[in-house]
C-alpha cells in the first residue's frame, strides 16, 4: 500500500525445502550449511530519476538488518532489470560504527573486509544476471546490521532496486568503498537499496527460512527509519527468543510497497495515483524471482490484495483467485503457506480510494480467507488492527496517521500475532 500521492504504496513513491538453495536439520550436522538472513524484492528502475539515470564513477553504501548470524556470509547482488552488463569494480562489507550512531553511513574500520567474486575484487553483472561473492570468513551477529558499499566504476544505466527501505542509504562520487566515514556521501536518500538483493550466513544447521511476500505493509511504511520496526524483523525478535541458537529460522522480507496481485507497478490506481515500475510486477510473477530462489525457504506468509482494491478496484472473486493460485504453487513446491487478511483502510487518500463497496470487497475476501482450509495456516492481521468500535478503520494506537499503514506498535502488534506454531520449521 501507500499513500494515494505518495511515490511507494500499501499505499505508495509452511514442508520440504524448496527448489533453489537450501538448508536442513536433516543432514549431517556437523556440516556448515548456508542460511538466508536478509533478502530484498527488487524491480526495474522507475522511467525518470536516479533509478532511471544510474550510476557512474559512484558508490553507494547501503545499511541492511540481518535475521540470523554465523561465522561466514556471502552477498547476493542482482541485475535482473538492468538493460546492460554492469561492472563492480569493488565491493566491501563492514559493521557500523556505533560510536557515531547518528551517521549510520560511518563504519568500524576494523571490521572492513573486501567481497571478491570467483577470486577477484571486480565483476561484471550480465544484463539480467545475479552475482554472487565468494564466501568470506566474518562474524555475523544475530539481530544487527551490515554495511555493504559497492563501486560502479563506469555507467550502469537504469538500476535493479528496493524502493522502500525505511533505511537511508548513501551515494558519494568516486571509490569510496574503503572510506570509514560518511563525509563523501553526498546523497541521502531514506529509501533505496541498489543492485543488493540477499544476504546468506552459514551456519552449523539451520531449519530454513520464513518469506513475507506482501506490500507496503512488510515494508512497512507508517514505521520508524532507521529503527528496523517492520513487522517481519519484530517476528525474526520472537523466533530468536523461542528457539535460539541453530533452531532459530531466518526471515527475508521479500514486500515491495504498492505491489498488487493482478496488476503491474505502472498501471495507475484511484486517486490520480500514477503507478511506478517500483511497485513490481503482479505477485504472482514474483514467485519465481523473489521467493523460490531464496535461501532454505520453507514457509511463505502472503499478505496482499488490499492494493488491487484501493488502486484498481478488483473484485473479490479476482483477489480470491490470485491467492488460491499462489497457495497452489507454493505448496505443490513443499512449502507452508500463511496467508493474512486484509486490513482497514477507512479515510485513507483522496475521495474514491475508499468507499462501501470496496470495503465490502475486502470483508468478502477476509471473510473467504477466514474459512478456506486450502491455506496451511491464517495470520488474521485484521482482527488484530481494526478499531473494534468502527472496524473499516484501524485502530488510531495503531495508525501511523495515512489511516492505512501501521505504526510501530501496530508493526508489533502483527508480529505478536503471528502463532509461532504455524511456520512448521
Amino acid at each position: 500500500m501507500a499513500a494515494a500521492t505518495a511515490l511507494l504504496v500499501v499505499g505508495a513513491p509452511a514442508v520440504v525445502a524448496s527448489a533453489g538453495p537450501t538448508a536442513s536439520l536433516t543432514g549431517r550436522q556437523d556440516r556448515p550449511e548456508w542460511a538466508g538472513s536478509w533478502a530484498a524484492a527488487v524491480t526495474r528502475g522507475n522511467s525518470v530519476g536516479l533509478t532511471n539515470t544510474g550510476l557512474n564513477n559512484q558508490s553507494v553504501r547501503m545499511v541492511v538488518h540481518v535475521s540470523v548470524g554465523g561465522p561466514a556470509l556471502r552477498v547476493r547482488l542482482s541485475n535482473l532489470y538492468g538493460e546492460q552488463a554492469v561492472r563492480v569494480g569493488r565491493a566491501t562489507v563492514a559493521k557500523p560504527n556505533t560510536a557515531t550512531v547518528d551517521d549510520v553511513s560511518d563504519i568500524d574500520p576494523a571490521s572492513l573486509r573486501p567481497l571478491s567474486f570467483s577470486g577477484a575484487a571486480a565483476a561484471t553483472m550480465n544484463r539480467g544476471a545475479e552475482l554472487l561473492s565468494d564466501p568470506l570468513p566474518f562474524a555475523v551477529a544475530d539481530d544487527s546490521d551490515l554495511v555493504v558499499t559497492l563501486h560502479f566504476p563506469t555507467p550502469t544505466g537504469p538500476t535493479t532496486f528496493h524502493g522502500q527501505s525505511q533505511q537511508t542509504n548513501f551515494i558519494g562520487a568516486g571509490d569510496l568503498t574503503g572510506a570509514a566515514d560518511g563525509t563523501g556521501f553526498t546523497i541521502r536518500p531514506t529509501c533505496c537499496w541498489f543492485f543488493l538483493s540477499g544476504i546468506d550466513v552459514q551456519r552449523r544447521a539451520t531449519p530454513g527460512a520464513v518469506v513475507v511476500l506482501s506490500d507496503s505493509m512488510g515494508d512497512a511504511n507508517g514505521s520508524t527509519v532507521n529503527a528496523n520496526r517492520r513487522w517481519p524483523d519484530l517476528l525474526a525478535d520472537r523466533l530468536r527468543a523461542d528457539r535460539p541458537d541453530a533452531r532459530t529460522p531466518g526471515v527475508l522480507n521479500l514486500s515491495l510497497a504498492g505491489n498488487r496481485l493482478n496488476h503491474e507497478g505502472p498501471e495507475p490506481g484511484a486517486g490520480d495515483y500514477p503507478g511506478y515500475f517500483q511497485l513490481g510486477p503482479n505477485a504472482a510473477a514474483r514467485l519465481n524471482e523473489d521467493v523460490f530462489p531464496q535461501t532454505g525457504v520453507r514457509t511463505v506468509v502472503t499478505h496482499l490484495g488490499i492494493n488491487d482494491i484501493w488502486m484498481s478496484n478488483d473484485s473479490a472473486e479476482a483477489i480470491i483467485a490470485t491467492l488460491r493460485q499462489i497457495n497452489q504453487q507454493l505448496q505443490q513446491r513443499g512449502l507452508t503457506s500463511l496467508v493474512a487478511t486484509l486490513t482497514p483502510y477507512e479515510g485513507h487518500g483522496a475521495p474514491g480510494v475508499w468507499t462501501p463497496e470496496k470495503e465490502a470487497t475486502r470483508q468478502a475476501v477476509n471473510a473467504y480467507l477466514r474459512g478456506s482450509r486450502e491455506f496451511d495456516g491464517l495470520l488474521d492481521f485484521d482482527r488484530v488492527l481494526r478499531d473494534p468500535a468502527r472496524p473499516s478503520q484501524l485502530l488510531p494506537a495503531y495508525d501511523f496517521g495515512d489511516h492505512i499503514h501501521p505504526n510501530d506498535a501496530g508493526n508489533q502488534a502483527m508480529a505478536n500475532a503471528v502463532p509461532l506454531r504455524l511456520l512448521d520449521l
